[in-house]
């Protein structure tokens, strides 16, 4: 599909514990500290052949949380948290080790996450406030880093939810676009906003004709009925940016639903080629991993009939 670069200014600012920048591209190389470290951190897994977003994962381990807040990381955050594999799916902030009596080892290696914050700013020309989306970041580490932690939060009562089916989870999705089955190739079309299929005989699996689909359900809720996403609307073709950026969030987007659905064996595309052309991507564009990742958040959220609070932290 297609996908669009937002043009708006950014600033970086430093504090004690986290830093701020404002959305989304700029030349300036200290504005751009925050995409420009999570997107080394994901071209280097790349580089040794690691796909964040193909790395198999399951909703019976739980999404990752933060020990304290118990508040589920979102994103690019799930992909970056995962991938370190750990077995916990808990994480905390080295001041909340220290408040809750511990430490983190000496020599452990911290996993940096983002948030996005809305912030309020007077329009100068109008008066009015506008809400500027932020970019913060800061370091989180497992609970299997530290030690000496006392007075844990109970993590009996963070429930894990059971996973959907997938069949559930295609049904249930608000304002779904109309489904053809037995179609030669797998499509989204925003015109008519129909998605075709093949048959389900003509997959290796379920898992991989669900896996499929869910991709193409995540491209239909850019359409302007839903979510109305530039990267959809605005496509040029195979290789523009808005088409990588589309397909970025479509795969993306397919690993959240399939997670959710307790797939976590999948015909995956890795070889050299593939890896090759995001690295290219991502060398190119520095926001695309962060921003892609926040779309797929939130067409997934979409799918699933879910909603989320914006403006949560969990430092």
């Amino acid at each position: 599909m297609t996908n669009k670069t937002d043009k708006n200014s950014k600033e970086t600012r430093s504090g004690a514990q986290s830093k701020i920048e404002l959305l989304p591209t700029d030349t300036n190389p200290r504005r751009a500290s925050v995409y420009q470290q999570i997107t080394e951190r994901i071209v280097d897994l790349l580089a040794r052949g690691t796909i964040p977003w193909h790395k198999p994962w399951q909703i019976q381990t739980g999404l990752p949380r933060n020990l304290v807040s118990k508040k589920a990381y979102r994103g690019i955050n799930v992909f970056l948290l995962h991938v370190m594999s750990y077995e916990s799916r808990f994480w905390l902030t080295y001041r909340q080790a220290q408040e809750l009596g511990g430490n983190v080892r000496k020599g452990e290696k911290a996993c940096p996450v983002v948030f996005w914050k809305q912030l309020a700013i007077e329009n100068k020309e109008t008066g009015e406030e506008d809400m500027i989306p932020l970019l913060r970041f800061y370091h989180v580490f497992n609970i299997a880093q530290c030690e000496g932690l006392k007075n844990i939060p109970a993590i009996a009562e963070i429930p894990v939810p059971t996973d959907t089916k997938p069949n559930a989870i295609v049904g249930d999705m608000p304002q779904r676009p109309a489904i053809r089955q037995g179609m030669s190739q797998a499509f989204y079309s925003p015109s008519e906003d129909v998605i075709g299929i093949p048959l389900r005989e003509r997959f290796e699996n379920e898992a991989a004709y669900y896996a499929t689909l869910f991709h193409e359900l995540v491209h239909s809720t850019g359409h302007a009925s839903r979510l109305n996403r530039l990267t959809l609307s605005e496509s040029v073709g195979f290789g523009s940016n808005p088409y990588c950026r589309e397909e970025l969030i479509a795969e993306m987007g397919a690993s959240f639903l399939c997670g959710q659905a307790g797939i976590a064996e999948r015909t995956i595309e890795n070889s050299a080629a593939y890896i090759q052309g995001w690295l290219e991507q991502l060398h190119n564009d520095k926001t695309l991993i962060v921003q892609a990742a926040a779309q797929a958040q939130k067409a997934a959220d979409f799918i699933l009939g879910t909603k989320h609070e914006e403006g949560e932290s969990h430092d």
